[in-house]
């Protein structure tokens, strides 16, 4: 029998969830606050081309998912990015090759979630501020005042802070996701008429108010008209100017990577700053899921596990397993 079940979140966590159980024979919906799919997977458009400010690569450890990779990779959703890498300490730039495997969407990361989305039904730009039970069924609140539903079960696939909310007709689940404490990142993307004079495709980096920087022509299907660099602030920096405009944002930013990077760095001809307030928990846990399966309510996301892509796809895929079995 066919069972309406609510995923709120279209990031890789809620598409998981909602694929098992479509696969299944289940009817699903999903909502999401945002204009599009991907979560923290999702790519802005822009005057220099998709960008990914969030994710920037995935990897696959566990069995379960690097099948599902090569599913994807046979779809030609994803390709293996292998960027020269290096490593940023105290200024000093050292070449920094590993056996890591990397993964990026194609032509860009949000392609994942754009190509599984693919003929279920989902809401954008519906954000979802409640969630409440009636005699029998769920039914969700929107921030316009629309009531959806109704539904037997609710996966909620959002950060932790706001799953808590939503989980309010659980307190123990609410109270889990409360004490996820998720760190925020800012992310900025500079472009250059002429390329940059350096060999680095990816640098990690420490002591610095930069974690992380990766130049985008050297992702597979990725627009090369400019050459466009993504940059990412430590999570210590970004507490510390959580609420510092975009534009002194870019400058800072730009500043430490002039200093790292090796090479002249001349003013950008493009620019642009994001916010990621929830970019990931400050420490992994191991619930898989979370779940009231008397209640027919669930979470997952990439705070359930490593913080990764990869856990959030089998946090999604937990989600659903437990949801499969109680029904």
């Amino acid at each position: 029998m066919n069972t309406s079940i609510a995923i709120i979140g279209t990031g890789i966590a809620g598409i998981s969830a909602a694929h098992s159980l479509q696969a299944a024979g289940h009817a699903v919906q999903l909502f999401d606050k945002s204009r599009g799919s991907g979560g923290r997977m999702a790519s802005k458009r822009s005057d220099a081309g998709a960008l990914d400010l969030g994710a920037q690569y995935f990897t696959a450890r566990d069995r379960s998912f690097v099948d599902v990779v090569q599913q994807w990779k046979a779809r030609g959703w994803v390709e293996r990015w292998m960027p020269k890498l290096y490593h940023a300490s105290h200024g000093q730039l050292s070449f920094s090759p590993d056996e890591q495997v990397r993964w990026v969407g194609t032509p860009r990361m949000s392609s994942i979630s754009r190509a599984m989305l693919a003929g279920m039904p989902v809401q954008f730009s519906c954000r979802i501020t409640e969630v409440f039970r009636g005699e029998q069924h769920w039914s969700l609140l929107d921030a316009e005042g629309n009531t959806h539903g109704p539904f037997s079960q609710v996966i909620v696939a959002t950060p932790a802070p706001q799953a808590s909310t939503l989980l309010a007709a659980a307190p123990k689940l609410a109270g889990a996701a409360a004490s996820v404490v998720m760190e925020p990142t800012w992310a900025i993307a500079l472009g250059f008429t002429n390329p940059l004079q350096t060999e680095v495709e990816g640098c990690f980096v420490q002591d610095s108010p930069l974690d992380w920087l990766a130049r985008n022509r050297s992702k597979p299907g990725r627009d090369t008209q400019l050459d466009t660099w993504v940059l990412h602030a430590s999570s210590q920096w970004s507490k510390q100017h959580i609420d510092l405009s975009k534009e002194a944002v870019i400058e800072q930013l730009h500043g430490a990577f002039a200093e790292l990077i090796g090479c002249a760095v001349p003013a950008p001809a493009f620019s642009l700053a994001h916010r990621w307030l929830y970019a990931r928990p400050a420490t992994a846990h191991q619930w898989g899921a979370l779940a009231d399966t008397d209640l027919g309510l669930y979470a997952c996301g990439d705070w359930c596990l490593s913080g990764r892509v990869e856990g959030a796809w089998l946090s999604g895929q937990e989600a659903a397993r437990r949801l499969m079995e109680r029904l």
